[in-house]
């Protein structure tokens, strides 16, 4: 069992279904049982997946004193996660919206409160033990970069929507990251072109870019080689929000566990197709058995 830290957002999360995009307007709507609010966010969403394939999980992140931090609380401890370090220092707890439709398209209305200007101190003793080291974009986890940097943690971050290499939000997580995944919506040109860019920038180890549909684009610099890989298919899609944090998480778990790059990648795409089965950013991992039964019946 690998130890694996996971720091960032936690928020509770409201999923919609919509007809189509551009929304029609009208009064109100009924979708029965279709209006979901479940505990979610990047860190959540990667904690719960890394306890799903078997990992010891050290999460941390901060919410505020209000109901929905009692809510979130109880769902980390729910899946076998402590809350030592939870801090309860924001105003309030981050809170999520997010609008989909029946063709994967989805849009996202994410209320961090004062979290980006909330920040946290981390000691050495917080990510000694651990093998990886997650830290999600948000602006806190700055120092926890450095830090772990410093001592020689594997550090691996997602930068999600990018368009510049020398953005100055995502500089520091990019040039700090170990293994650093980022998505393709946006890019400004072609997207081998622009991994190379950032690995002849930043030197890391492995660039991910999840490509949705089209599946995954994989840059690995010991062997100075690209991997792309297909999307696969193991059922019916129903929400693909969660899918890149899904696909992150699996690849995570099983680097640390010493696979190929290559085979962690597939293993990673059947983790994150199955996941997109399900309602919201938060449900639908598989476990590790599952997973290699997956691979086994696409084989």
């Amino acid at each position: 069992m690998k130890k694996i830290l996971v720091s960032g957002l936690v928020n509770t999360e409201t999923t919609v279904p919509v007809k189509r995009f551009p929304i029609d307007y009208f009064p109100i709507d009924y979708p029965f049982f279709g209006v979901n609010t479940r505990v979610s966010g990047v860190a959540y969403n990667l904690a719960k997946a890394f306890r799903s394939l078997g990992d010891d999980v050290k999460l941390i992140t901060m919410t505020g004193t209000d109901f929905s931090a009692g809510y979130v609380k109880s769902k980390i401890e729910e899946i076998g996660i402590s809350t030592e370090h939870i801090k309860c220092t924001l105003k309030e707890t981050p809170n999520t919206v997010v609008l989909y439709d029946n063709e994967g398209k989805r849009q996202i209305y994410c209320d961090l409160k004062d979290l980006q200007d909330t920040a946290y101190r981390f000691e050495k003793e917080t990510y000694a033990d651990c093998d990886v080291v997650v830290a999600c974009n948000t602006n806190y986890n700055r120092d926890l970069l450095k830090k772990a940097k410093q001592d020689g943690k594997i550090i691996a971050t997602d930068v999600h929507v990018l368009s510049d290499i020398s953005d100055a939000y995502n500089r520091d997580f990019m040039a700090y990251a170990n293994l650093l995944f980022l998505s393709d919506e946006n890019l400004p040109k072609d997207a081998r072109e622009f991994l190379l860019e950032i690995e002849e920038a930043y030197r890391n180890d492995i660039i991910v870019l999840g490509m949705g549909k089209k599946g995954a684009l994989m840059y690995v610099r010991q062997e100075d080689l690209f991997y792309e890989l297909p999307a696969v298919n193991v059922g019916e899609v129903v929400n693909t929000v969660g899918a890149g944090d899904a696909l992150f998480g699996a690849f995570i778990h099983y680097f640390a566990k010493g696979l190929s790059p290559i085979e962690c990648l597939k293993r990673a795409e059947v983790f994150a197709a199955y996941k997109i089965g399900f309602d919201g950013a938060s449900v639908g991992f598989a476990d590790e058995e599952a997973v290699e039964k997956m691979m086994t019946e696409m084989l």
